[in-house]
């Protein structure tokens, strides 16, 4: 049987079964008649993420390890339960059910705290615990062994930068077809019949040959005309590059704090 001064030594202690570790109590649950401890919580499963109920009827304390008489399946499939710090009557029967455990000694009536049951004083001033209206005994999260403070957390926000792809670009060259207009100056020959008369200077040659006859001259006409040829010549060169622009991105994002609020009557203010 744990009792009320051994409250603050089964917090944060390990929790053992037959077979072996069960994991650390969390919270214990104070009976609402007696004050007597009646339940525990239990971290179990990877990192302690599940908690599960475990009655304290039967355990007993052994240095820093609770011992009760439930193996790891027989915690780790108990009935799910979100107290809220407070077990209700139907909750409590479900548990005693579960474990085959008569309803404590008759039904416990959880939903009526009994301040004068328990010395809720020495409760609440065990280094690391706390207690509250609905007889539900915690530690600080610091853990079981810290000082009558509290610790305050909050979330920071830790803003950097990751390098990530954004895109793809890349040259990629291909023929197309133009018409080029050229203008090119060209010439060509005509016939143009000259006539001179006989004179000294040429009188020789006009009578060199019959006086009367036939004859034919014949003269070749030469022309221009355009020629065409392509050359493929290199006119430039293309690359592609890059080049860091800096801006401001401003990043928007929710952070978690806790806050620390007294919860006290006028008297305990010593006000």
């Amino acid at each position: 049987m744990i009792t009320e001064q051994q409250i603050s030594t089964i917090i944060g202690s390990t929790a053992v079964g037959p077979d072996g570790k069960l994991g650390t109590v969390g919270e214990v649950y104070l009976d609402d008649e007696t004050g007597r401890p009646e339940w525990a919580t239990v971290r179990t499963g990877l990192f302690g993420t599940k908690e599960a109920f475990v009655p304290l009827a039967q355990a007993d304390l052994s240095g820093s390890e609770i011992r009760v008489p439930y193996d790891k399946n027989t915690v780790k499939n108990a009935p799910h339960i979100d107290s809220e710090g407070h077990l209700s009557p139907t909750e409590e029967t479900e548990l005693y059910r579960y474990y085959g455990l008569q309803d404590g000694a008759g039904a416990v009536d959880t939903t009526t705290v009994d301040t004068t049951a328990v010395d809720t004083t020495a409760v609440d001033t065990v280094a690391g615990t706390t207690g509250n209206e609905h007889g539900t005994v915690g530690h600080d999260t610091s853990g079981p062994t810290t000082d009558s403070a509290m610790t305050r957390s909050e979330e920071q926000l830790r803003v950097g930068t990751q390098r990530v792809e954004t895109g793809r670009a890349r040259l990629r060259k291909y023929v197309v077809s133009e018409n080029v207009t050229e203008t090119v100056p060209v010439s060509r020959e005509e016939i143009r019949v000259e006539r001179e008369p006989i004179t000294d200077a040429n009188v020789g040659n006009a009578l060199d040959g019959p006086a009367i006859s036939e004859e034919e001259h014949e003269v070749v006409l030469h022309a221009e005309r355009p020629v065409v040829a392509k050359e493929a010549v290199p006119v430039e060169r293309v690359r592609l590059d890059t080049e860091t622009v800096a801006e401001t991105v401003t990043v928007d994002e929710q952070v978690r704090k806790e806050q620390i609020e007294l919860d006290a009557d006028d008297t305990t203010r010593g006000v």
